[in-house]
């Protein structure tokens, strides 16, 4: 099966006149599983819909609108893979220097905001254009949201890109059934009652009669507690089955969030990933220049989806949902083999995993037929009584992978949780991952110790880190293995005083780690930790919560996570000082620097 034209003279080679649909994408076109927009294209192709991709467009040039002409049924448009502001900006919102989605790593080849500025631009070149929008910057943007870079709440982004519609989460049900309403001859405007879609209208008879009603936009954007409730409401309808419709009014407006789209069976995760995906960049694209963004994920396979892990600075609760879906072992053995057949296939699997490797199935039987818990999490504070702990099939895909012709190792490398690892009374997985699946190192996410910080973050307190590194390290031992963790630590996330960046930093000193990076906490839409960050209140509880926002007082607790380095010796010694921790300076062995 080629690739699906990205020109003009591709297109006519494919023997299409006129597109069904053009999609328009920030990255470029990488034909893999991994790429959202590969996924949702090959989708609409099996449905017997044509697609051609327009690929970084240059939007200072009108005419690349008009590569492909107008399409018959409307525009696809997202930013990529990833949101286009973190894809540009550091969390101190310098430029970065390359970008891994573009030929070459080359910056500049999308915009900020994508979408915003793609759709804008085809509204000036098709003014009566049907524009439908997703992927993660509008799944995240979808109702009004702070926006870190600006300092301000926005509006949701169906009314910054005048597009017509908004597809969020993952949209493969979504946009088939958007496909067959505008062949059969419905508009855009029309289609107000999809699941997984948000619209707007200035109609208020239009608003669904079960819909909660958001505060307002002009209320929420200079109320903080407004913001934290609205937000805890959108939180809180996440679920396909308890999920309700959402209706938040802009003075002329409003708009509406349908309900979430049901999860994908089992069966239908098969077939998204039995799509024929070409598995590889356009080769006119990586002529180019190198697109990094493959190099991990081409010899990788995604074996679920969703995730009940509830971090708080994570957004995938919004994007994909607490349910688990995965697919079935015949599916992972079937892409394997496929993966054995590439000529540049060395014998490494470099992943078998997704957002939470060791997540295979729904955390339990009743979120099946009654929805997820609107009031508690799964894992957090504590197990909950109905959580099913079972690695059982997701070792058997493990371990059928390693037998087959060709694999020489097999990683896992996307996250494992540790605190569900470490519930899991049979110790196979544990044991079979050290032995089997690690490659010298396993990187592991505390994130922080100290507990107030961790409750915060939704992660598992200390002592059950220090549980499943003595285990790590006993079962390297009894296998006579010489393997390390590599934690994952994060900075300055709201809760966290120099007090507790010091906590950490002694951690550090005990464990004998120096942390090559640290993740300074990025504020990025739609997730609890940015409405802390932005609101001062836990907008779980509504109690307040201590927020380190200047610069300079997140490079002090950036510094104490990376106090050996001599660089970042002024920094500690005044963090140190401010905190009343001159202790730790001087020459003692608990001491973290040296007077000069």
């Amino acid at each position: 099966m080629p690739f699906l034209p990205i020109n003009h003279h591709e297109m006519l080679q494919a023997n299409i006149i006129k597109p069904d649909f053009v999609f328009v994408t920030g990255d470029a076109y990488c034909d893999h599983p991994s790429f959202g927009t590969a996924i949702i294209a090959r989708m609409l192709e099996r449905f017997g819909y044509t697609v051609c991709i327009l690929s970084q467009p240059d939007v200072l040039n009108p005419k690349v609108w008009l590569e492909f002409g107008f399409p018959r049924l409307g525009w696809l448009v997202n930013s990529g893979n990833i949101d286009s502001m973190v894809n540009h900006y550091t969390v101190g919102k310098r430029r970065r220097k390359t970008d891994s989605y573009t030929p070459g790593g080359i910056v500049g080849k999308r915009p900020d905001r994508a979408i915003i500025k793609y759709c804008t631009e085809i509204r000036k070149t098709d003014p009566n254009a049907t524009i439908i929008i997703g992927g993660i910057e509008a799944s995240l943007r979808r109702l009004s949201h702070y926006d870190y870079w600006d300092d301000l709440v926005k509006k949701s982004i169906i009314i910054d890109s005048q597009a017509n519609l908004l597809v969020y989460g993952m949209g493969e049900k979504t946009i088939i059934e958007i496909a067959d309403y505008l062949a059969s001859g419905l508009k855009i405007q029309d289609l107000i009652f999809i699941k997984g879609t948000v619209w707007k209208t200035n109609d208020s008879l239009q608003i669904p009669k079960d819909a909660i009603k958001l505060p307002a936009y002009e209320i929420i954007r200079n109320d903080k507690k407004a913001y934290a409730e609205s937000f805890m409401m959108q939180y809180n309808n996440t679920d396909s089955i308890v999920g309700k419709p959402l209706c938040e009014p802009y003075q002329s407006e409003y708009v509406i969030q349908n309900s979430p789209r049901e999860p994908l069976t089992r069966d239908e995760m098969d077939q998204v990933y039995d799509l024929p995906f070409m598995r590889a960049p356009h080769p006119m694209l990586e002529s180019i220049g190198h697109i990094a963004a493959m190099d991990e994920i081409r010899h990788s396979i995604t074996i679920n989806r969703g995730c009940y892990g509830a971090c708080s600075f994570c957004a995938l609760t919004m994007h994909q949902g607490r349910v688990i879906q995965s697919r079935s072992k015949d599916s992972v053995i079937k892409e394997a083999k496929q993966i054995i057949a590439d000529s540049e296939f060395k014998g490494y699997i470099h992943d078998v995993g997704g957002p939470t490797a060791n997540f295979y199935n729904p955390s339990c039987d009743k979120q099946l037929d009654y929805g997820v818990c609107t009031n508690k999490q799964c894992l957090h504070p504590t197990p909950c009584k109905n959580l099913k702990i079972d690695h059982t099939e997701y070792l058997d895909i493990l371990r059928t992978l390693r037998e087959l012709d060709g694999i020489k190792k097999v990683f896992v490398r996307s996250g494992v949780r540790y605190d569900y690892v470490m519930y899991d009374k049979n110790g196979d997985f544990l044991r079979e991952l050290v032995q089997y699946h690690v490659s010298g190192q396993l990187k592991v996410a505390p994130e922080h110790v100290s507990d107030e910080v961790l409750d915060l973050m939704g992660k598992p307190r200390k002592a059950l880190y220090d549980r499943f590194v003595e285990r790590f390290f006993q079962l390297n031992s009894d296998l006579h293995k010489e393997q390390y963790l590599v934690p994952y630590l994060m900075s300055s996330h709201p809760g966290s005083t120099l007090k507790d960046a010091i906590i950490l930093a002694e951690y550090i000193r005990d464990i004998g780690y120096n942390p090559e990076q640290v993740q300074d906490f990025y504020p990025t839409p739609a997730t609890l930790s940015t409405t802390m960050y932005h609101t001062g209140v836990d907008p779980r509880t509504m109690k307040p919560v201590y927020i380190p926002k200047s610069q300079h007082e997140k490079a002090m607790q950036r510094a104490l996570i990376q106090y050996r380095d001599p660089k970042n010796y002024a920094l500690v010694l005044e963090a140190l000082t401010k905190a009343n921790r001159t202790d730790l300076i001087g020459s003692g062995e608990k001491c973290l620097i040296r007077l000069r």
